[in-house]
């Protein structure tokens, strides 16, 4: 038999279980989605201020990674990630007393320590899932766990929004009608909705995270996987002598943030031209569901037919010329286009981390942190959008996106060939 047949078919157990870990990042991560509009309505927020659901969420990961980064070297990877999952059902817990409060801020706390947890998991899985095959096919493989994310997400939101949003256009419009006693009635019943979802997953994080201690996870040496051997890697002494790790972490911030932008903003830009939110709120789910259609491309094409740095070229060609088209055109083409961008956006990350990654021999989990940190672009973005939604317009705001998608160019194009400053 062929030994790396053998190999493929050792991993196949630990590829499915972490497929389910990132089916969770999914679930949980996309339903920011609903939160943004759901909180808007429940806390009385401006759009600046409810976009702080992602910064919460989001912020955690540049905080919490290298921390992550020394919780793996203690645990390994294995029992890391149940710690991972254990946190984050703190964080799903604490949107209870936050829900029975109506305190946006403790809300904002569960959000951050979900996050938290998530950092570790993603600490671990990533790199995981990066070197447990061939390099050359390591976005193909991120492929399909972007996949499981991202079916998550779609479901995700919606339901959620069946819980909490199902009655939004009639509530909304009956709260102009009630006097303050009656508004804070309602605005609390609002937020108890909440409640049950947040218990349910509460107890699944603590069930997964029980299951995955005792699954069958090899620990897998990160840095014996990397190429020891090579001098010019062994004489550096600082993770910042990598010009492709941390220009990669660059372009990764802003591929975040303008994967966040796209599917966090894209259900209050749809109220904003005028759709009721019993449609808009369905509208994450199309950005996750062309991320999906991206996915599948990215394992069909790559390496077969094109490369992981074309693929990155494509996507950040593809960016640009969406955002044009969500600022140039009107209503439900604009529309289409800011759900377009998932397209876009899907095999971005897949094609970064194996370009970034390559060559960092003993700094492979130092660098793997540098990356998860970069996903404080998705709070720093999303913020920014915020205020220019509140100073200008929700449509003028997504022109924050252009330069996101020029910095992933120059990556795809020279920044990933850099190994030396000079």
């Amino acid at each position: 038999m062929n030994p790396n047949q053998t190999k493929s078919n050792g991993y196949l157990i630990p590829i499915i279980i972490i497929g389910a870990l990132f089916f969770i990042f999914g679930f949980v991560t996309w339903l920011n989605g609903i939160l943004i509009p759901y909180f808007k309505i429940s806390c009385e927020l401006t759009d600046f201020e409810a976009t702080f659901v992602a910064f919460a969420f989001y912020i955690s990961y540049t905080i919490m990674a290298l921390p992550a980064s020394w919780v793996l070297k203690k645990t390994g990877f294995h029992k890391g990630m149940t710690v991972g999952l254990l946190v984050m059902s703190v964080g799903t817990l604490i949107f209870i007393p936050a829900a029975y409060s109506r305190a946006y801020w403790m809300f904002l706390s569960g959000l951050f320590v979900m996050g938290a947890g998530l950092a570790l998991l993603q600490t671990a899985s990533n790199p995981y899932i990066t070197i447990i095959g061939p390099r050359e096919s390591a976005a193909k493989r991120i492929s399909i766990m972007g996949i499981c994310n991202k079916l998550a997400g779609a479901i995700a939101p919606l339901i959620l929004a069946y819980y909490i949003l199902q009655d939004g256009d009639s509530f909304v419009q009956s709260l102009s009608t009630m006097d303050s006693v009656a508004k804070e009635l309602a605005l609390n019943s609002l937020s108890h909705r909440v409640i049950g979802p947040y218990l349910v997953m509460t107890a699944i994080l603590v069930l997964l995270g029980i299951f995955v201690r005792y699954a069958p996870l090899p620990e897998i040496d990160m840095e014996q996987e990397s190429d020891s051997s090579n001098d010019q890697i062994n004489s550096k002494t600082s993770i910042f002598q990598f010009p492709q790790l941390i220009l990669g972490a660059i372009a990764l911030f802003f591929y975040v943030g303008a994967e966040v932008v796209a599917g966090d903003t894209i259900i209050r830009y749809g109220i904003s031209q005028g759709i009721e939110i019993s449609t808009a709120k369905a509208f994450t789910s199309y950005t996750l569901v062309t991320m999906i259609v991206g996915y599948l491309l990215g394992i069909v094409l790559i390496p077969k037919y094109i490369s992981q740095r074309f693929a990155l070229q494509a996507s950040a060609v593809l960016g640009i010329l969406f955002t044009f088209g969500v600022i140039l055109t009107e209503g439900s083409m604009s529309i289409l286009f800011l759900a377009l961008m998932g397209l876009a956006n899907a095999l971005v990350w897949p094609a970064i981390w194996p370009l970034a990654i390559h060559d960092l021999g003993k700094f492979i989990k130092t660098g793997s942190a540098i990356l998860i940190m970069a996903i404080a672009g998705g709070a720093i973005l999303p913020l920014v959008w915020g205020k220019l939604s509140d100073i200008y317009n929700p449509q003028i705001a997504y022109i924050i996106l252009i330069p996101s998608y020029l910095i992933i160019l120059y990556y795809s194009i020279w920044g990933y060939k850099l190994r030396n400053w000079k």
